[in-house]
């Protein structure tokens, strides 16, 4: 071996032992509050079809957040979604939406009207507030738990 493969394999070696130490930081509530808004985004533009713009405009605020304010967590974000719990809660806000869209269409109570919509934006955007943030919370428990 030479010795930059010997410095490289010392750097890295360093650099593991330096994360597994780490303390991780969990990912603040705004950034659920970001998610919330984006998954209430369909109904608040089948509401104000005039509000693309500033949905538009806040999902670039979320991604340049995401790269920049949380680039130190990015390394969470990222276990977090290798993770089964939050890809279920994923496909789980999927088939809510579709499935209560659907339930009520075959049931004739089609949401068509800006009062349907706004409700139904606003039940979304709690239960992706409220699914991210226990599915973070239950992560990081385990995260804890595996480090003891």
């Amino acid at each position: 071996m030479t010795t930059e493969t010997i410095a490289a394999a010392e750097a890295t070696t360093t650099g593991t032992a330096a994360e597994a130490g780490e303390e991780i930081k969990p990912l603040p509530i705004w950034f659920f509050c970001f998610e919330g808004l984006m998954s209430a985004a369909y109904d608040l533009f089948k509401a104000y079809p005039q509000s693309l713009w500033v949905l538009g405009a806040l999902a670039l605020v979320n991604l340049v957040a995401s790269l920049t304010v949380l680039r130190s967590r990015l390394k969470l974000a990222k276990r977090l979604w290798r993770g089964k719990g939050t890809r279920k809660i994923a496909l789980g806000l999927v088939a809510l939406r579709l499935g209560s869209h659907l339930a009520l269409g075959a049931a004739g109570l089609a949401v068509t009207g800006i009062a349907g919509h706004l409700g139904f934006a606003v039940v979304m955007a709690a239960t992706t507030v409220s699914l991210l943030w226990f599915g973070q919370r239950t992560a990081l428990r385990a995260i804890a738990a595996g480090r003891a």
